[in-house]
């Protein structure tokens, strides 16, 4: 199969889920108001590109690639960004909606959350090492012996994080949401 190289273009209002993006490589390019949901980007890889306004649910992103990538106010509800290759991994998200999503056993480390909401998202194994969660909803997202080292919760709300399951050294946290580590051993503050 040829794959194709595709640099410095602008996308603006494409429903790839009725025409099928072209295998290959993208760079520096500008997805504005497109729709990928429910299509493949298997063997797609987008670096240093931007996506506004998109919608990515469920989304096949099998062996994808997404390098240094900026989202924001997209729609990625039920994505496995798990099943992306790894390999240079970087991404940004800036009031997105990712509930349902998972990132399980991803390395996430140094990744911007702004303004999103993570409602059900699996962290699982996930290294968010230096992770900011800047004022998100995290209600039911699953941290389950996930690398939160430094990560920034300062502003996040509605998060369940046992600190026996999960390495918290150094994390982050506003004193008006430390219940969201207490949770489980089913105490009252006040």
């Amino acid at each position: 199969m040829n794959s194709i190289f595709i640099e410095d273009q602008n996308f603006q209002g494409i429903s790839f889920s009725e025409k099928p993006m072209l295998k290959g490589d993208y760079e520096n390019c500008i997805f504005a108001n497109c729709i990928f949901a429910n299509s493949s980007l298997s063997l797609i890889n987008f670096i240093d590109c931007e996506f506004k306004n998109c919608d990515f649910s469920l989304a096949d992103l099998k062996n994808s690639g997404f390098k240094d990538i900026m989202i924001k106010e997209c729609k990625l509800i039920g994505v496995k960004f798990e099943e992306c290759n790894a390999f240079g991994f970087a991404i940004n998200f800036e009031n997105c909606q990712l509930n349902l999503s998972s990132f399980y056993k991803l390395g996430l480390k140094n990744t911007q959350f702004k303004d999103c909401n993570l409602e059900e998202v699996d962290f699982g194994e996930t290294n968010l090492a230096k992770v900011v969660f800047n004022n998100c909803n995290l209600l039911r997202a699953k941290f389950d012996n996930t690398v939160l080292e430094k990560a920034d919760f300062r502003t996040a709300y509605n998060f369940s994080i046992d600190p026996e399951k999960n390495k918290i050294k150094k994390a982050k946290f506003s004193s008006t949401s430390l219940s969201g580590l207490l949770e489980k051993y089913n105490i009252e503050i006040e």
